[in-house]
């Protein structure tokens, strides 16, 4: 019954996907890359919220819950107020000047050579560290959580390449032959029964603790734990809470308002009102973020008693201990979605930013649509199997791998984030300001935190990163407009207006975006 269940709602997902694209014209640079610009809302939210949510979040937070408790919610629940920002702010620039990709943006504010610079820190980052630690992350889940190697009876090394190859195939059929469009719909379906199937795991769990009685159990968790229910997190804390009003909105910032893989699904967007809608819909949902990735891992913690040698085994543990079996099937379904969503997602803004910045920028400067399409997909094809090579061989990497590539994130998220606010800031900062804060922020936060952290200052004595990141925003920030005032540009940069999309507002992005922001200082308040 569970393998049944399993196949019939990823083949419906499918399905479903193949229905929604099979008339966009997926030859052309918008019908690929934007969906055609025809995402709604809807399509929009779903999607934004599959892409983000992965393995790595419903596995890594929830242990990370079991360790702290929910004072990890920040990275859920501050995400919402930097989709208010996106909302408000980003997108209308985004879809005024008709981008498909962000560096399009830093082409037009600053040269060709800043666009270049940006797309290949992107690609490097989705190249060698996002595609092959979904894959594996997500292989290494359901290998753990279904125990695969028994069931099919094999090794665990032979279960963990057939999952690595199955998500990596079946995804890049969705994202290199569906285009975006066939990724959002896949998406859009997922997230639903992610929703569904996320917030089963911890009612289950309460009715469990309370013996069928989910209040109950909520009644027995929070007066048992209480300290668990304490949102304000030390300096020993993985999120101390000064880093909330420093690093973390920065962060959350580059993730949600400039990271390709993110805010091509709003760049997607039917007209300005559907995707300011759908990222307002989006970060509503995100607050209710917790109950998935965090709430779950605070009730395991309850019911092993906080005996667990390994925190990330707590959700795999829970999700076996209190589903009923007949749901198993249905909620690996969910799960393979979720981890197919993050790797097909990333492989398609891979291809976006390889057909687009680099194909016909360098490679074919008069490349019609339909050969940047082609060789875009091409492009793709190389990419998925490298990091299908690629993502088993990291269960032989060294312990604390994975805490170190995101550490090494930081290289490239913060410089970008700098030289795209300032240049919708400012007018007069030149071209070599924004190649001279990306070379410094690249390099001052590399000697920071893998020179001076762990050889001169050693770890418990160095600044936490999120902190460090803030300090080069401000430095580099610094350094951008002392270069502006000192070398301006001969002319004020104006925005260019593209009559691509609609860029009439959503009347109600200013008051639901307010609400959204209340809701999330309240929850502080009410957990402090």
């Amino acid at each position: 019954m569970a393998i049944i269940s399993f196949f019939a709602f990823t083949i419906l997902v499918a399905v479903i996907a193949f229905v929604a694209t099979k008339n966009t014209n997926e030859e052309s640079e918008d019908g690929y890359f934007l969906a055609g610009r025809s995402l709604t809302a809807g399509v929009i939210a779903g999607s934004l919220l599959l892409t983000n949510l992965s393995t790595e979040q419903i596995v890594g937070l929830n242990g990370q819950a079991y360790t702290e408790g929910i004072l990890v919610m920040a990275w859920e629940t501050l995400a919402a107020i930097a989709m208010v920002v996106t909302a408000l702010f980003l997108l209308p620039r985004y879809l005024k000047q008709g981008i498909t990709t962000v560096p399009q943006f830093l082409e037009s504010r600053y040269d060709k050579m800043t666009k270049s610079i940006t797309s290949a820190l992107f690609l490097s980052g989705y190249v060698v560290v996002l595609l092959p630690i979904v894959l594996y992350s997500g292989a290494l889940a359901i290998v753990t959580m279904f125990d695969l190697p028994t069931a099919l009876g094999m090794s665990e090394t032979n279960a963990l390449w057939l999952c690595v190859w199955g998500i990596g195939i079946i995804g890049s059929i969705y994202a290199i032959f569906g285009g975006l469009k066939a990724v959002a719909v896949s998406d859009t379906v997922n997230a639903i029964g992610l929703l569904i199937g996320g917030i089963m795991i911890p009612l289950f769990g309460l009715a469990y603790i309370g013996d069928g009685s989910m209040m109950a159990g909520m009644s027995e968790l929070w007066n048992s734990n209480p300290d668990k229910f304490k949102v304000i997190g030390d300096n020993k804390s993985s999120i101390p809470f000064s880093t909330i009003f420093t690093g973390m909105m920065l962060v959350q910032l580059f993730y949600w308002g400039t990271n390709q893989v993110i805010i091509q699904r709003a760049l997607a967007a039917k007209n300005l009102k559907e995707g300011q809608k759908g990222l307002l819909l989006a970060a509503g949902i995100k607050i209710l973020g917790p109950l998935i990735v965090v709430l779950p891992g605070i009730i395991a913690y309850h019911i092993f008693e906080g005996q667990l040698a390994v925190p990330d085994q707590a959700y795999p543990k829970l999700v076996s201990t209190v589903l009923p079996s007949a749901l198993v099937g249905l909620f690996a379904a969910v799960l393979f979605g979720a981890i197919l969503s993050s790797f097909n997602s990333a492989l398609n803004s891979s291809v976006t930013l390889f057909g687009l910045d680099i194909y016909k920028a360098y490679l074919n400067k008069d490349a019609t649509d339909k050969q940047v399409v082609k060789y875009g997909k091409l492009f793709g094809v190389l990419l998925a199997f490298f990091a299908m090579f690629i993502a088993p061989l990291i269960a032989k990497a060294p312990d604390g791998l994975f805490g170190y590539l995101q550490e090494v994130n930081g290289c490239y998220s913060i410089p970008i984030l700098t030289i795209i606010v300032v240049g919708y800031f400012t007018k007069h900062v030149p071209a070599i300001a924004a190649k001279i804060a990306m070379l410094s922020g690249v390099i001052l936060y590399s000697i920071s935190q893998f020179v001076l952290k762990p050889m001169v200052f050693g770890a418990d004595n160095y600044p936490h990163f999120l902190h460090v990141m803030a300090i080069l925003f401000v430095l580099n920030v610094g350094i951008m407009l002392l270069i502006g005032q000192l070398q301006p540009r001969p002319q004020a940069y104006s925005l260019p207006y593209n009559e691509k999309v609609d860029i009439t507002p959503y009347a109600y992005t200013k008051p639901v975006g307010a609400l959204i922001c209340l809701i999330v200082v309240f929850s502080y308040l009410y957990f402090r």
